[in-house]
């Protein structure tokens, strides 16, 4: 029997809280956060006041990406340019190659968990505040402490 590591609810509304206790500094600047497992199923969602429809659904898509691809999405987008192909090609119209979704990983074992997807700023923020989240989930002290 397999076993398989999952996130868990307190992980995911660490990462979320920090992500948005960040994002509402610059309350002008609305942005849409998405978690999703590593099924690309939506996990948590928040979005501030005032932030347009776009960027809510380009959120969640970052994040999906992130986990089906087992990469962020800035290499993907990467990978894809440089096969000469585009996401269309993918036929999954829930795909999305465009930076600001990062993939979470288990420190130890490489499984994927799932992405975080953030979108409503520049894509360079979006993909500095989804990290901000990748460290609030806590996996790195898992890790440091299981290897001692």
């Amino acid at each position: 029997m397999y076993e398989k590591p999952v996130l868990s609810l307190d992980q995911v509304q660490k990462s979320i809280t920090a992500m948005l206790e960040k994002a509402t500094q610059e309350p002008d600047r609305p942005v849409a956060i998405a978690v999703v497992d590593d099924l690309g199923n939506l996990f948590s969602y928040a979005r501030m006041d005032r932030c347009r429809v776009i960027p809510q659904r380009l959120a969640i898509r970052k994040a999906y990406t992130a986990a089906l691809s087992g990469q962020d999405t800035v290499a993907y987008a990467e990978r894809l340019k440089s096969q000469g192909r585009t996401v269309a090609e993918m036929g999954d119209p829930n795909l999305a190659a465009v930076q600001g979704g990062v993939v979470i990983q288990h420190p130890s074992t490489g499984f994927i968990l799932g992405g975080i997807g953030v979108s409503g700023l520049s894509a360079q923020e979006d993909e500095d505040l989804a990290r901000l989240g990748l460290q609030a989930l806590g996996l790195e002290a898992r890790q440091a402490a299981g290897a001692s």
